[in-house]
């Protein structure tokens, strides 16, 4: 990793006019080897060179270092000052941040996250965008929220994903519940459902969500996700 870097700091004397592969590929390294000191200082020398093309990369992995370290609100803040760096969030973005902000037990940043997916990245029926909205319908529905999860997914169909009206009608909850109580794994299987067939195929959003179902050990979901 020393050599790395001191090669990177020689780029200069090789008259090299676009550092971002490099400057991401040693950022990423340094992420992976938990050197994130290292990381950030390396950040703060090199983001604003005019050599580093393409600013959003890098970004998404000081985000990504910092949901690694429990800190999704310091990420939040990074996500938030991306717009005044001239730098605009990818699909990339909102999946680490919103997986951060979840596990963080942040779910309304999550809420208030996703809304803005709507008007700012979101494509009509885009199954790319439907990895990240699961991911906070599911945290919703393990932390108890079932209600506000149900209210969230017509949301989604109607304004994120632009279902057509047939999929926008009300959910039959009642296969759900079990003496009166709800079944959790049975409720999100029921909104995983709701959001695959509201969306417009795409391989590389299924691809995505069923990595996140078998990553999960949800193998039977991510099966589903394929077929």
């Amino acid at each position: 990793l020393v050599e790395a870097i001191a090669l990177f700091k020689s780029l200069p004397q090789f008259n090299c006019m676009n550092w971002t592969e490099s400057f991401n590929t040693l950022l990423e390294i340094m992420v992976k080897e938990s050197k994130l000191e290292t990381a950030h200082l390396l950040f703060l020398e090199n983001f604003s060179s005019w050599e580093v093309k393409s600013r959003t990369q890098s970004l998404n992995l000081l985000i990504n270092a910092l949901c690694q370290l429990n800190r999704s609100d310091l990420a939040l803040n990074v996500f938030q000052e991306m717009y005044y760096q001239c730098c605009n969030p990818d699909r990339e973005t909102y999946r680490i941040l919103m997986r951060g902000l979840c596990q963080d037990g942040r779910l309304n940043e999550a809420t208030h996250l996703l809304y803005s997916m709507f008007w700012r990245i979101s494509q009509k029926g885009s199954s790319g965008d439907v990895a990240i909205y699961r991911i906070l319908l599911d945290s919703l529905c393990d932390n108890g929220e079932v209600e506000e999860a149900v209210n969230i997914l017509g949301k989604v169909l109607r304004k994120g994903l632009k279902a057509p009206k047939r999929y926008c009608k009300h959910l039959d909850l009642s296969e759900c519940y079990s003496g009166g109580r709800v079944d959790i794994t049975s409720m999100k299987i029921l909104i995983n459902e709701a959001l695959i067939r509201g969306g417009v195929p795409n391989t590389d959003g299924y691809r995505t969500m069923a990595i996140d179902l078998y990553s999960e050990g949800k193998i039977n979901g991510g099966d589903k996700v394929l077929s």
